[in-house]
């Protein structure tokens, strides 16, 4: 049987030029090139951590070449928490904590605004805590169960 296409998630399609451009602008990056290197760390790093159809809703919403990046890559089965996200990303590309940050937050602004808040939320749900702040969202908490 065949998988039915799902339909462009994303509210804001852009290029993959116009992303770097984006990411450009709110990354503040002096170059395309240093904008391009923050999309491909970032978006494979996300890639190792997102399964199942968020990660393929998200693909859909991205341009072509990011979505590769992020496709390319095999989740981990370990999944990691927003902070230790960031040490991850900054150990794998040899930058600081503070730059990998940076560079987080350039990237998943745009993301956000081609995913949409639905999808977004979704991703959220299933990664574990510390992505919303990444994700220029509110973190919120769970009520504790009462003992």
């Amino acid at each position: 049987m065949y998988d039915q296409l799902r339909p462009n998630l994303g509210h804001h399609a852009m290029t993959f030029d116009q992303m770097l451009e984006r990411v450009r602008y709110e990354g503040a990056y002096p170059t395309r090139e240093r904008a391009a290197e923050a999309v491909h760390h970032v978006l494979a790093a996300l890639g190792r951590q997102l399964t199942g159809d968020e990660r393929v809703d998200l693909a859909q919403c991205l341009p072509v070449e990011a979505a590769l990046t992020l496709t390319a890559q095999i989740p981990d089965t370990q999944q990691l928490t927003g902070w230790s996200f960031v040490k991850d990303l900054a150990a794998r590309t040899g930058v600081s904590p503070a730059v990998a940050r940076w560079d987080t937050g350039a990237v998943l602004a745009v993301v956000t605004r081609l995913a949409g808040p639905d999808l977004i939320a979704r991703i959220l749900r299933q990664l574990p805590d510390g992505y919303a702040l990444l994700f220029g969202q509110a973190q919120l908490r769970q009520p504790e169960p009462a003992a």
